[in-house]
């Protein structure tokens, strides 16, 4: 119950920093608009270093990038708004997550409402020469999320996420 409460709160508090990224991020992902078809979804990060990682943003200003889940290559969109990685259904099964609908048991408050989530533990996340292994995830519901977020779980356990115009850099 308290677990409940705190992710409650973390949840309202990200709601209310992140507003208008949340609410860009939720008309891409929930199918209002799509990224530009000028945005390079695959775009390789660029490693500067042993443990260092940019990322250039794409036309809208979002960053996107290949990541590997559990061995997989995902197209990821990277959202510091967001809790934590939240996978849709499709690239879940692409990471060898096999999910019931059973599975689908903790609720989200979404921009269109409820929505059920399977809470999983990703066994290891890379993108570019970064790696983090047990990473809190989430996975949505068949149909709900249209692109697989990078979220805090991931980039929380970073050393350090910097943000300039048109450039984020992650460092381990």
């Amino acid at each position: 119950m308290a677990g409940g409460w705190l992710l409650s709160g973390v949840v309202v508090a990200g709601s209310i920093v992140y507003s208008v990224e949340l609410k860009d991020a939720a008309k891409t992902l929930f199918g209002i608009r799509t990224p530009s078809p000028s945005v390079s979804v695959a775009q390789a990060p660029r490693s500067t270093g042993s443990t260092t990682v940019e990322l250039k943003a794409g036309a809208q200003g979002h960053y996107f990038a290949p990541v590997e889940v559990n061995g997989r290559l995902i197209d990821v969109m990277v959202d510091t708004g967001a809790t934590m990685v939240a996978l849709t259904h499709e690239d879940a099964r692409r990471a060898g997550l096999h999910l019931r609908a059973s599975d689908f048991t903790q609720i989200v408050q979404t921009a269109n409402g409820a929505a059920r989530y399977a809470p999983v533990m990703l066994d290891k996340v890379s993108i570019g020469n970064i790696t983090v292994r047990d990473v809190a995830a989430a996975v949505a519901e068949p149909g709900r999320l249209h692109m697989t977020l990078l979220g805090m779980s991931f980039l929380g356990r970073l050393q350090r996420v910097d943000m300039r115009p048109g450039l984020m850099t992650l460092k381990d």
